[in-house]
C-alpha cells in the first residue's frame, strides 16, 4: 500500500514499472532517457534511494541492451524496468532467435565489450529465449551497499 509521506507516495510492497517500444538508433538515446526519468521518479514520486552510481549503470545498461537489439535483432525491441527489493530489474526483449554471444575480457580486443560492462556493473544477468526472439535481464542494486560494494555484491 503507497502512504503519503512529505508529498511522496512510499512504496510498501508495491514495485513500480515502465515499459516502452523501440524501432530505430535513434531511439537508443530516448530508451536512456526513459531509464533517467523512471530512476528520478522513484527517487522524487516514491522517495526510493538511487545512487549517482545506480543512474550512471542502469541508463549504460539500457543503452548497451537496447543498442544490442538494433544491431543484431530485426524490428522493435521492448524495454521494461521494474523495481524489486531496492533494486530495478531492466529487461530487454527483441525479436532475435541468436542468443548473445560472452565473450571474456581480452584488452586486445576492439569492440564487443557491451556485455563485458553491462555484466560488470549488475547483480545479476540473465537470457532466455522466449517463442519469438529473446528476452535479456539484469538487475541493477538501486543504492550502494552501506559496506562500500558499488553493485551490492557480497564478497564471501
Amino acid at each position: 500500500m503507497a502512504e503519503q509521506n512529505e508529498g511522496r507516495q512510499r512504496l510498501v510492497g508495491h514495485s513500480v514499472s515502465v515499459s516502452a517500444m523501440f524501432e530505430g538508433t535513434e531511439d537508443i538515446a530516448d530508451a536512456r532517457r526513459t531509464a533517467r526519468d523512471f530512476l528520478m521518479s522513484l527517487q522524487i514520486v516514491h522517495g526510493l534511494p538511487v545512487s549517482p552510481r545506480a543512474m550512471d549503470t542502469v541508463q549504460l545498461v539500457v543503452s548497451e541492451l537496447v543498442t544490442n537489439a538494433h544491431k543484431y535483432a530485426p524490428g522493435s525491441c521492448l524495454l521494461t524496468m521494474e523495481t524489486r527489493q531496492g533494486a530495478v530489474e531492466v529487461t530487454v526483449w527483441d525479436s532475435g532467435a541468436t542468443l548473445p554471444l560472452i565473450l571474456g575480457p581480452d584488452p586486445e580486443r576492439i569492440g564487443q565489450h557491451g556485455l563485458e560492462i553491462v555484466m560488470a556493473g549488475c547483480r545479476s544477468f540473465e537470457v532466455h529465449r522466449e517463442p519469438v526472439g529473446k528476452r535479456i535481464r539484469v538487475v541493477v542494486v538501486l543504492a550502494d551497499d552501506p559496506g562500500g560494494d558499488p553493485a551490492g555484491h557480497h564478497v564471501m
